[in-house]
This record gives C-alpha cells, structure tokens and sequence, in this order.
C-alpha cells in the first residue's frame, strides 16, 4: 500500500481532533460516587439517629439527624412551601449547566473536572431529597462551645470542596491554561 505524505498528514490531523474531543464528562463517576455516599449516609442517618438528638462523636462534633426546608442555612426555610420547587429548578438548571461545562472541559483540565463533577454529584443528592422528601436531610454538626454552625451533609462537603477546587482553579490555573492555549493557537 502506498502510504503519501498526503495520508500521514491526515491521520496525523485525525488523531488530533480525536484527543481534542476527549473531556471532562469522564468525571462523572465521581458525581455517581458523592451522590451515593451522600444517599447512603442519608439513609443512615434516618435509621439510627432521633430528630434534632445531639450524639456527640468529638467534643466540636455531634451527629444529629436535622430536616432543612430551605435553601443554604435554612435560607426560606420558613417561606410556605413555594421555595421546594424554587429550589428543585434551580437545581435542576445549574446540574445541567455543569454538565455542559465538563462536556466542553477539555480532559486534560482535570482539576476543574474535579471539582465540577464533586459540586454536580452533591446538588443531585440534595435534589434527590427535596424531591423525593420535601426537605434535605442534614446530620453532621460542628460547633464550639454554644457556637454551633449550621447542620450539613455529605452532599454539602462535596459542593464545598468543589467550589474550592473552582476558586483555586481561577485564581491559579486558569491564568496559566488561557496563556497556554493562546501559544497553541499561535
């Protein structure tokens, strides 16, 4: 077979397009992950522990099995019930804004697949409950003295580390990636 400079090239350019399509939607196991640990740990928190009963782990811990109606510390909590499902679209919206962004994320930007995808995974588990129950499930307390801080869960500490994982990435990272891709546009 008669292989021209012509064809190598060619397969040379395809090989390129299929490494550029390669993204971040691989990190979507995590996702999966967060929002089963957060679902699984939920369901524990159900099943062994009384409503608003304080079990002490560590002197700055407690697990006590709380029901948050609204939104970030019990924002609208109190609001009637509209909020329910001012709060389920909004979710809703934002899962499938981060899924595009991991889908348009190119793979070797792993760090902000990384946190994208641990943000997705615990707004689906809050979604899950307040669709499925009406309420999020909270049981993780910390406090200090009589200073206590709001009641999370597991979903919670991933959209927390995910945020963190976006901050670092756009105070540190992103500088460098747009220098990057700007000298290999060039």
């Amino acid at each position: 077979m008669d292989t021209t400079p012509a064809m190598a090239q060619d397969v040379e350019s395809l090989k390129h397009e299929v490494k550029a399509e390669k993204n971040c939607l691989i990190w979507l196991w995590l996702a999966v992950i967060v929002v089963a640990a957060d679902l699984f740990t939920k369901h524990l928190a159900i099943t062994y522990l009384q409503y608003a009963d304080p079990n002490p782990v560590l002197p700055v811990f407690d697990l006590t099995l709380l029901f948050n109606k609204g939104a970030a510390f019990s924002f609208l909590s109190e609001a009637g019930g509209w909020q329910r499902w001012f709060f389920t679209a909004i979710a809703v919206v934002v899962s499938i804004m981060l899924v595009l962004w991991l889908q348009k994320t190119q793979r070797r930007y792993w760090w902000l697949g990384l946190g994208l995808s641990m943000i997705l995974g615990g707004a689906v588990g809050n979604l899950y409950d307040r669709v499925v129950q009406g309420y999020v499930i909270d049981f993780i307390s910390l406090h200090y003295d009589n200073y206590y801080f709001p009641a999370f869960n597991l979903a919670d500490t991933a959209i927390t580390l995910g945020a963190i994982l976006l901050i670092v990435d756009m105070l540190f990272l992103e500088a460098k990636r747009n220098k990057k891709e700007e000298t290999e546009n060039e």
